[in-house]
């Protein structure tokens, strides 16, 4: 009896663990699923109607795939018979996409009364970022009474999209949200990508080579 407790409180945290780490746990298939009858679905989508489970999780091994709860809250329950590796397999590399790009969204700030220096700073980087394929997201935040002035940081906003237009697109126009103006940029195919102001830094680097001509 007390060797019993030792197993069990083993056993609760990798089993609780276990589930958390695996996102497709809690979806029912094949003698999992519990409930008297189930409304089925082909492999190709086709309604094959209400069926005993035993009788739909039979059809479904007789060709090498699962039967899968896919609206575990619907009258009968609805389920599909599909190959759930698969299944999981394709949407394992849905979520590893959405991961990457997330990750290669970078962020730059801009205020209502910035300067032009800073302006044009913050544009530069944000052509660097689209030039590596990164998607830019663009965030105006506005202080104390410059609420007032929303048409302000809009201008702002529009103006430094129209600034990197040979850049990149954006996916939406600059939308309002709390204090701040957003708006995501999303670079343009690379073949198409117009570089607009890192090439001031050549023409200033030509300038001491003009100063060390000697003056008639």
């Amino acid at each position: 009896m007390a060797n019993s407790f030792p197993s069990a409180g083993g056993r609760r945290p990798g089993n609780y663990y276990r589930r958390n780490a695996d996102p497709f746990a809690n979806i029912r298939r094949n003698h999992r699923i519990r409930v008297p009858e189930v409304r089925v679905i082909s492999p190709e989508g086709k309604q094959l109607g209400i069926l005993d489970t035993a009788k739909a999780i039979n059809l479904a091994l007789e060709v090498g795939l699962d039967l899968v709860e896919v609206a575990p809250n619907a009258n009968p329950p609805v389920c599909r018979i599909m190959d759930f590796g698969k299944y999981v397999y394709e949407e394992s590399k849905k979520t590893s996409h959405v991961k990457a790009t997330a990750s290669k969204i970078k962020e730059i700030e801009f205020t209502a009364r910035i300067a032009d220096g800073d302006f044009y700073t913050k544009l530069r980087r944000a052509e660097e970022f689209l030039s590596h394929g990164s998607k830019v997201k663009m965030r105006l935040k506005f202080r104390g009474r410059e609420m007032a002035h929303t048409d302000i940081g809009f201008e702002v906003m529009k103006r430094a999209v129209s600034e990197l237009v040979d850049m990149g697109h954006p996916d939406a126009p600059p939308k309002l949200i709390g204090r701040n103006i957003n708006v995501m940029l999303t670079p343009l195919p690379a073949n198409k990508r117009k570089p607009k102001f890192h090439h001031e830094e050549p023409e200033e680097d030509q300038t001491p080579a003009a100063e060390d001509n000697p003056e008639a």
